[in-house]
């Protein structure tokens, strides 16, 4: 048996040699190669050569990990039969393992202790919009629940495991079943659920309720337009009203395909930076031009997608302007972002605007500056559309006649 132990442990260590060496053949491999490649016409060819290189190195890695460990194996079931040949009391793994179970406690709640200290510090600041205030309060309340359960729950696993690890003088004792506990760690946990459910579904319901909106109407209307890869945005103009779209009518001149036969549509303004009033009621009309987009602005906790033939809406009261929070965050460059949060083509990370919050005398100042949608030259594009139509139907009728 030990003969045949031995022959066993030496086909598994050559096989390691043998992986090692592969490993190691296609880390040169897949530097001579990148090497010997020029920069200018082969970029994707490098990027995809080092990716290969990466993961050839965690390969080798691995395989290195494993030949250690099964080195060390090896050494202690050595010393364990010198004991054993010597009439002395081997290793006792049952002890070696409750440490190493303690040991992995200590250095997971030391884990979890820096990833709230460090990683924990890198959150978003308190929300800087009215409805957001409650969503962090939900989210703390889960996020408390939660680590609680989760400390108290690891804390007692890995000490039973310790402390109960295997005796010979001590036996075992089997609770197959156990009606109170069995109804404890269902109903407890069912009732925590539904209270943070239903709180959830009401806070939401508050939030997004169109009824309210209708009944409510916003201080502002903006227009949000998402495509591959920008958003577009519109103001109401000193009439207030947003004109109709009509994606029919999208084309070079007319980005957003607005409909200029409403007369609501005439004074609509464009804008590269969303500017909206502080303490003012803010609903946004999202739409999209082409794939799933998301509308997300993290510090005010707003986030809806953008579907394409189906808009939606969001409605939301900023509370900090963009000066209020630099010097909250003590960062005078800081500026409110518009993002799309749903992954939509190769350049989705292009999809931002600035989102300035200011005093309503700061955005009068600004709303005037801004130019509309119905510039000179798309106004001589539609007299020429709108002339073609006309020749067209006339040719139409003359034809019929």
């Amino acid at each position: 048996m030990g003969l045949k132990n031995l022959f066993n442990s030496k086909k598994i260590l050559s096989l390691l040699a043998v992986f090692m060496l592969l490993g190691t053949s296609l880390l040169f491999a897949q530097g001579t190669e990148s090497a010997g490649t020029s920069a200018s016409p082969a970029a994707d060819a490098a990027a995809k050569d080092n990716g290969l290189a990466t993961a050839g190195y965690y390969i080798l890695l691995f395989l290195v990990v494993c030949f250690i460990i099964g080195i060390v194996g090896k050494i202690f079931r050595v010393y364990d039969l010198t004991q054993q040949i010597r009439g002395k009391q081997p290793m006792n793994w049952n002890n070696i393992i409750g440490v190493m179970f303690l040991i992995f406690l200590i250095a997971g709640l030391y884990g979890a202790y820096w990833s709230f200290t460090v990683q924990g510090s890198m959150i978003l600041p308190a929300a800087a919009s009215a409805h957001g205030k409650v969503l962090d309060q939900m989210f703390w309340t889960t996020t408390s629940i939660t680590m609680t359960v989760f400390f108290i729950t690891q804390i007692l696993l890995f000490t039973f495991l310790f402390r109960y690890r295997y005796n010979a003088k001590r036996r075992g004792h089997y609770l197959p079943h156990n009606n109170t506990i069995e109804k404890v760690w269902t109903i407890a946990p069912a009732i925590v659920l539904t209270v943070l459910v239903i709180f959830g579904f009401f806070t939401w319901q508050k939030i997004t309720n169109s009824v309210d909106a209708k009944g409510e109407p916003a201080s502002l209307n903006i227009d949000i337009t998402g495509h591959q890869f920008a958003w577009e945005l519109r103001y109401p103009g000193k009439d207030g009203h947003l004109g109709a779209t009509n994606y029919k009518l999208v084309n070079g001149g007319n980005k957003l395909g607005i409909n200029f036969k409403d007369k609501y549509s005439y004074d609509d303004l464009q804008a590269d930076t969303m500017v909206i009033p502080v303490n003012k009621s803010v609903r946004l009309n999202i739409h999209s031009q082409d794939v799933i987009h998301s509308v997300y602005i993290p510090h005010f906790r707003v986030q809806l997608n953008a579907v394409p033939g189906l808009p939606t809406y969001f409605k939301f009261m900023p509370t900090v302007t963009t000066a209020e929070m630099r010097t909250k965050l003590d960062r005078p460059t800081f500026e409110y972002e518009v993002l799309c949060n749903k992954i939509c083509g190769g350049s989705h990370y292009n999809m931002k605007k600035i989102v300035r919050v200011v005093t309503q005398a700061e955005y009068q100042a600004w709303i005037a500056q801004q130019k509309p949608y119905l510039t000179d030259q798309l106004k001589k594009d539609l007299k020429f559309a709108e002339a073609d139509n006309k020749q067209v139907q006339d040719n139409r009728l003359a034809l019929n006649n």
